[in-house]
């Protein structure tokens, strides 16, 4: 008679979760450097980037939509610890914007391809979700600016905090479409942004 399969130890389940947090951890990070390159990275180059077989990739990451959420959640959090600047509160508010326009740009810059990959499979809605944290930042600089007496209150402060959102974008779909040299996006999105925000005087 054969006998009953015993469970793994505790040990062994340990050792078992280590090594999926390890693989997990590998194939986010190899998806975030590859999707930031080329927006049609496929599961097999990240799988052998992240040095697992694609049975590994999809047993944690069953379709291309759940390991871009992944790698999107992983792309945010780098992006807000980077935003996570106390001059922004310190500097006078349209200097504070000015700086932080530049950082977003420079942020969104380094993950357009990321995004382009996101679009073709997230909806618009929960690609928008993963800014929430960042236009938070954006929402509370313009109301402190506007206490200031600097930026208008003559236009919703959400229609301010999209204009904003939308902007950035538009400015990477331009870059992408080459119709606006990469050079200039910052230059320009700081110009029409802080056009849009200051105040009549």
């Amino acid at each position: 008679m054969t006998p009953p399969r015993q469970r793994p130890t505790p040990p062994a389940r340990a050792a078992r979760r280590a090594d999926a947090e390890r693989n997990i951890a590998a194939i986010v990070a190899a998806g975030l450097d590859l999707l930031t390159k080329d927006p049609d990275a496929s599961t097999a180059d990240i799988a052998k980037a992240a040095g697992v077989g694609r049975v590994t990739l999809y047993g944690h990451f069953p379709t291309r939509e759940a390991l871009l959420e992944a790698v999107l959640d992983r792309a945010v959090a780098v992006a807000n610890t980077a935003l996570d600047d106390p001059a922004y509160d310190e500097l006078p508010a349209q200097e504070a914007i000015s700086r932080l326009i530049v950082s977003s740009w420079e942020l969104l810059d380094g993950n357009r391809r990321l995004l382009a990959a996101a679009d073709r499979v997230l909806p618009t809605e929960r690609i928008r979700h993963y800014h929430d944290e960042a236009l938070a930042r954006v929402e509370r600089l313009i109301l402190r600016g506007q206490d200031e007496g600097v930026f208008r209150t003559d236009l919703p402060l959400t229609w301010l905090v999209a204009h904003f959102y939308a902007t950035l974008h538009s400015a990477a779909q331009e870059v992408d479409a080459g119709r606006l040299d990469l050079a200039d996006a910052a230059q320009v999105l700081n110009a029409t942004l802080r056009s849009v925000l200051m105040a009549d005087r």
